[in-house]
């Protein structure tokens, strides 16, 4: 942080500097486009450049004074800048006046030392249009940075929603896999336990390997999703039947890490688990225009609910994946649940289909 910000100033001041020396070469540059409509003599280049370098090296303090008084109230600036900006203006008058009489006029010296501040109005005018000037950019740059804070700040706090939205799922998931390991201890069967155990630890670890705010895959995301299958076919056996149909095109596409898990826990918790005979999950991925559509349906016993409100407050696993999907696509993406033929639950996502580069 320290660094950006010491890189930050070295910018700025490099960019004062370049404008400096832009705006006085400008200056010079038009004063000569102008002297050649009058018949003027070589030397007045000379002149030209020794005004332009003396305007230069004159607004070079003001801008440590501006910067010195910038918290001051108001009044106290506007009487600063215009103190300032004239006393510039008349020295910068009598350095013009004296090189111009000196080398042009061929030492040419006044009836009155106060003709050396003849132009100091006009040089006053320019002055102020250069302190408007470095006040306009220094507070334009202000309200960047501000601008720039704000949508870190939002940014930051975007981020921290994904994280809580993603590790809201471990405790939920390890209550649910540790209640059964202990189930299966209690009723002696510890080798089904003991792979139980060693399914979760593999889950685990790649769960804590993937950063929760970005995005994989879809292919590693059904790696992740088998290994949680794993877990469960160990308490289900033969009772869970997973198929995966997944388009070739599709397989590479960005989806939120371990967003298919609480759906396919969703499934087997309501619908394998309630049937004797066990069940069927198919977990479909395609193209859809320019969009990807995910399919996750179950044959169990569908829902007695309304499934507009299931949809919009259903368990942990449903809420988290909407509120997963909003945060990361805003109001591009759809999240729907229908009953499955010719039983069952079948919820289809559509969101914006991004490719690995």
């Amino acid at each position: 942080m320290l660094n950006n910000w010491k890189q930050l100033l070295e910018d700025r001041n490099r960019f004062f500097w370049v404008l400096q020396a832009a705006g006085w070469s400008g200056y010079a540059l038009v004063h000569y486009i102008g002297s050649l409509m009058h018949e003027m003599r070589d030397i007045y280049v000379l002149i030209l450049l020794l005004g332009a370098y003396a305007g230069f090296l004159l607004t070079v303090p003001l801008r440590y004074l501006y910067r010195r008084i910038w918290d001051s109230s108001p009044w106290l600036l506007i009487l600063v800048v215009l103190a300032a900006s004239y006393v510039c203006a008349a020295l910068w008058a009598v350095v013009d006046n004296a090189t111009y009489w000196e080398i042009y006029k061929f030492g040419f010296s006044p009836d009155s030392n106060w003709f050396y501040f003849k132009n100091t109005i006009a040089k006053f005018y320019i002055m102020l249009s250069w302190s408007g000037l470095y006040f306009g950019i220094k507070y334009y740059q202000m309200l960047q940075d501000e601008k720039q804070k704000a949508l870190m700040a939002t940014s930051m706090a975007h981020q921290a929603q994904l994280k809580m939205l993603r590790y809201q799922l471990n405790p939920h998931f390890l209550f649910n896999t540790l209640n059964a390991i202990s189930t299966l201890i209690l009723v002696k069967e510890n080798d089904l336990a003991n792979r139980m155990m060693s399914k979760l630890s593999l889950f685990l670890r790649f769960s804590l390997d993937n950063e929760p705010i970005k995005k994989i895959p879809l292919e590693r995301e059904l790696d992740a999703l088998m290994l949680y299958l794993d877990i469960e076919k160990v308490r289900f056996d033969d009772r869970l039947k997973v198929t995966v149909d997944i388009d070739e095109d599709v397989k590479h596409a960005l989806v939120p890490s371990l967003f298919l898990q609480p759906l396919i826990e969703n499934s087997i918790k309501y619908a394998i688990a309630k049937l004797e005979e066990g069940g069927e999950v198919v977990v479909r991925a395609q193209r859809f225009s320019e969009d990807l559509l995910i399919t996750v349906a179950d044959n169990g016993p569908g829902c007695t609910k309304p499934l507009e409100s299931l949809s919009e407050s259903g368990g942990v696993g449903l809420a988290n994946t909407r509120e997963r999907l909003q945060a990361l696509y805003g109001k591009n993406y759809s999240f729907t649940l229908t009953p499955n033929k010719p039983r069952g639950l079948r919820i289809e996502i559509r969101i914006p289909l991004e490719q690995v580069e």
